[in-house]
């Protein structure tokens, strides 16, 4: 007479056999394929992306360790004709990133900014402090901005009784922003540690003894 335990006993166990003899030859398949030469592409396709995914998580996770007000929401980039972008997605090549001010402007749907770049300058901002601060009147001004935690503030005569929009800028940021003809803007440098550095492009020359530039607009700065 033959035992129903020990027949399913003896077919669970060639069930769980099989099992592992499969597993064992997958990763024997996995390993082999692995170290031919063509699997290279894969496994560089596969690290690029995770050190995305962990760039993008950390990203998140500084903005949201900051208490509210201390970020500024895509809604206030707009508000500020400011664009931020990652290096990540300016690299050209293994150089690093490299940007044309006005057709960077206008790729990002920025409008009001610089035409062309008659006039430019490049500078820094130390920690705490201040440039512009002034409205042009002869001129619409591209910036890019880098390098440190930075506020830039643009008049805006829709925003509440303000008058004037801002967006803060991260310093694992690149971010684009315009200034037209006739409205203020100013930069400031958040970071307790970091020197902010910008370029300036404008369409026209700037006579800054003339009266064609106000300067000091807020008292606040």
């Amino acid at each position: 007479m033959v035992n129903p335990r020990r027949n399913s006993y003896s077919s669970n166990g060639q069930s769980s056999d099989n099992s592992h003899q499969t597993q064992s030859f997958s990763l024997l398949a996995l390993f082999l394929l692995l170290k031919k030469p063509r699997a290279f592409p894969f496994l560089l396709s596969i690290f690029l992306l995770l050190t995305w995914v962990f760039l993008r998580i950390q990203h998140l996770s500084h903005f949201s360790n900051l208490p509210p007000g201390k970020w500024s929401s895509r809604e206030d980039d707009r508000k500020a004709n400011l664009v931020r972008f990652f290096p990540t997605q300016l690299l050209k090549d293994k150089r690093g990133w490299l940007l044309n001010p006005v057709s960077a402007a206008l790729d990002a749907g920025i409008s009001g900014g610089a035409v062309n770049c008659v006039s430019t300058h490049v500078g820094e901002i130390r920690p705490g402090g201040v440039r512009g601060n002034h409205r042009h009147y002869t001129c619409n001004e591209t910036f890019i901005i880098w390098g440190a935690k930075t506020k830039f503030r643009l008049e805006n005569s829709q925003v509440g009784d303000k008058g004037y929009a801002e967006a803060i800028i991260s310093a694992e940021e690149v971010a684009v922003a315009v200034s037209p003809s006739r409205t203020a803007h100013a930069l400031v440098n958040l970071d307790p540690v970091r020197t902010t550095f910008f370029l300036g492009c404008q369409d026209s020359i700037i006579n800054y003894n003339s009266s064609t530039t106000v300067y000091n607009v807020w008292k606040d700065l």
